[in-house]
C-alpha cells in the first residue's frame, strides 16, 4: 500500500499543467527523434542537459523520461516504413515490419508496434512501481559466469536468424564478432584492430554500424536496382486500423514480449537488443505460421515491439534504486541527476519523493500521450511511401549523415558510416543477411569480457560455469535451443520416409 499511495501522490505532482507540457514535449521530441536514424535519447538528452540547467528538476526528468518512451515509439516507424531503424532496439522490427509495408501492411504494422509499445511500456511502468526491489535483488545475483552463459544463450537464439543459407548466416555473424573486437580490451587495456587510428580506440559505435548496414546499405542497393528502384511500394490496403485477425494474432506476442523485455532492462548490460532478439525467436518458433516469417509476420513485429518498450521501463528499476545505469540513455540520466546535485539510490525514495513518484506517474501519462499521438497520426506516417524513390532514399542518407556526425562530430565516423554502407549493399547485393551481424558485434564484446572474468575470479577454474545454478541453466537451455533445429528436421525426415514406405504401390 505505500507503493500505491506515493504512487497516487506522484499523480498529484505529475498532473499539474507544467509538468503535462514537459511530458508532452518529452514524447513529441522523443517521437521525432525515434524517426531520425542516428539520433537516439541518449544523444538528444545530453545536448538537451545544459539547456535545463536552470529547470525545475521534476519537470526536467518528467521530459527526458518522455523522451525515452518516444524514442522507442519513433524509432519502429522507419523501421516498418523504411526498413531503417532508428534505434538498435528497432532493428528486428525492420525483418517484418518493412516485409509488411512493401506487401501494402504498412498501416497494421504501425498499429501493432503502437499499441503493443503502450501495452509494454504500461506494465512495465507497473511492476516498476511495485516490484522494484525484487528485480533488483535477482539482478544482483548475476556474476560474470551467469552473464557468460546469458550471452551464450543468446547467441544460439539468434541462430533462427541465420538466413537460408547457414554459411552466410555464419559468415555474418563473424563479421559482426570481428567489428565487435574494435578498440582498447577493456581487461588487458591492449588495442585491437585500431590500424593506429585514435578514433578506434573507443571501438565502432554500435549507431554507425546500425545506421551503416540498415540506411544507407539499403539506400544504395535501392540505387544499383532499377527494377526495385522503379517498382512503387504497394498502396495501403484497407482500414488504417488492425483487423481482427491482426489483433487475435498479436496479443500474445504483446504479452511475452512484456515478459521478455523487462527483466532484461532490470540487468545490468541487458539492454534492448537481447530481448527483441529473443522474443522474435520465441515468435517464430511458437507461430502455427512459421512459413510467413521472412515474409512478414505480424508476430515478427508485435512481440519485439513490446520487447524494446517494456526492456525501456526495466532500465529505470536499478537507475532510480541503485544508481547503476544499464544502458547508454540511463548513463546520460544519471549525470541529468548529478548536475541537480541528486544521488540515485534508496536514499532518492525518501529525500526526493515526489521527484522520483512524479516522474512514475508521469510514465503512465506518457503512454497515453503516445499511443493518442501515434494512433491517429499512423495514415501521414504510411504517406511517406509515397515520397519518390530519389527524394526518400536521398534524404534517409542526408539524416543519416547529420546524426552520425552529430555523434562525436568525427569525420572518421563518417567515412566508417559510408564503409559500412558500402559492405550493407554487398551483402545484399548476395544475399548475405545483416541481423547477425549486428547480433555479434553487441553480444560478442559481451561475452568475451564476461568469460574472461568469471576465470580470473575462478583463477582459472572452468567448472565455474557448471557450478553456479543460474549458469548452468542458461548453458542448458542453449544447448537445447541449438539441437532443437536438428532434432525436429530429423524427426520431419523420418516422417517422411515412413509417409513413402506406407504407400501402396
Amino acid at each position: 500500500m505505500d507503493a500505491l499511495d506515493s504512487l497516487l501522490a506522484g499523480f498529484v505532482t505529475a498532473l499539474t499543467l507544467t509538468n503535462l507540457m514537459w511530458s508532452l514535449v518529452g514524447v513529441t521530441l522523443g517521437t521525432l527523434i525515434g524517426i531520425l536514424p542516428g539520433i537516439g535519447p541518449a544523444l538528444t538528452i545530453a545536448l538537451l542537459l545544459p539547456v535545463t540547467a536552470k529547470l525545475d528538476a521534476t519537470g526536467a526528468f518528467i521530459m527526458f523520461a518522455g523522451l525515452y518512451y518516444g524514442a522507442m515509439y519513433g524509432s519502429s516507424t522507419t523501421s516498418i516504413l523504411l526498413n531503417t531503424p532508428g534505434e538498435t532496439g528497432s532493428i528486428i522490427t525492420a525483418l517484418e515490419g518493412n516485409k509488411m509495408a512493401r506487401r501494402g501492411r504498412g498501416a497494421a504494422a504501425l498499429a501493432t508496434a503502437a499499441i503493443g509499445s503502450f501495452i509494454a511500456g504500461t506494465i512495465g511502468t507497473v511492476l516498476l512501481t511495485f516490484l522494484a526491489p525484487v528485480f533488483v535483488k535477482l539482478a544482483l545475483r548475476f556474476g560474470p559466469a551467469e552473464y557468460f552463459a546469458l550471452m551464450v544463450f543468446a547467441f544460439t537464439a539468434a541462430s533462427a536468424l541465420l538466413g537460408s543459407s547457414m554459411a552466410r548466416g555464419v559468415a555474418s555473424l563473424i563479421l559482426g564478432l570481428v567489428i565487435g573486437l574494435v578498440g582498447i580490451d577493456v581487461l588487458t587495456g591492449q588495442t585491437r584492430l585500431s590500424f593506429g587510428v585514435p578514433a578506434l580506440l573507443d571501438g565502432i559505435d554500435i549507431v554507425v554500424v546500425a545506421v551503416g548496414l540498415f540506411a544507407v546499405g539499403e539506400a544504395l542497393h535501392i540505387a544499383s536496382r532499377p527494377d526495385l528502384r522503379d517498382t512503387e511500394i504497394s498502396a495501403v490496403k484497407g482500414s488504417l486500423w488492425m483487423t481482427r485477425e491482426d489483433w487475435r494474432r498479436s496479443w500474445k506476442p504483446w504479452l511475452r514480449g512484456t515478459g521478455l523485455g523487462f527483466p532484461f532492462g532490470v540487468l545490468p548490460a541487458g539492454g534492448t537488443e537481447i530481448p527483441t532478439f529473443l522474443s522474435y525467436f520465441l515468435e517464430k518458433k511458437l507461430s502455427k505460421r512459421p512459413e510467413e516469417f521472412g515474409q512478414g509476420a505480424i508476430e515478427g513485429v508485435a512481440g519485439p515491439e513490446a520487447a524494446n518498450n517494456a526492456a525501456v521501463a526495466g532500465v529505470l528499476v536499478p537507475l532510480l534504486t541503485l544508481g547503476l545505469p544499464t544502458s547508454a540513455t540511463a548513463a546520460i540520466l544519471l549525470v541529468a541527476f548529478q548536475q541537480y546535485g541528486l544521488q540515485p539510490g534508496p536514499l532518492l525514495f525518501t529525500g526526493s519523493s515526489s521527484l522520483v513518484w512524479g516522474l512514475i506517474a508521469s510514465l503512465y501519462i506518457g503512454n497515453v500521450m503516445l499511443l493518442v499521438l501515434n494512433l491517429p497520426l499512423v495514415g501521414l506516417w504510411v504517406r511517406l511511401l509515397a515520397i519518390p524513390g530519389p527524394l526518400l532514399y536521398g534524404g534517409i542518407l542526408v539524416f543519416s549523415t547529420v546524426g552520425v556526425y552529430s555523434l562525436n562530430r568525427s569525420t572518421v565516423d563518417l567515412l566508417l558510416l559510408y564503409l559500412l554502407g558500402l559492405l550493407g549493399f554487398v551483402m545484399r547485393r548476395y544475399d548475405f543477411p545483416i541481423a547477425p551481424c549486428v547480433i555479434g558485434l553487441i553480444l560478442g564484446p559481451m561475452m568475451e569480457q564476461q568469460f574472461r572474468r568469471a576465470l580470473q575470479i575462478s583463477q582459472g577454474d572452468w567448472s565455474v560455469f557448471i557450478t553456479h545454478p543460474l549458469s548452468l541453466a542458461f548453458l542448458v537451455l542453449a544447448v537445447l535451443v541449438f539441437l532443437t533445429p536438428f532434432v525436429l528436421r530429423m524427426l520431419e525426415r523420418r516422417l517422411a520416409a515412413r509417409a513413402a514406405s506406407d504407400v501402396p504401390r
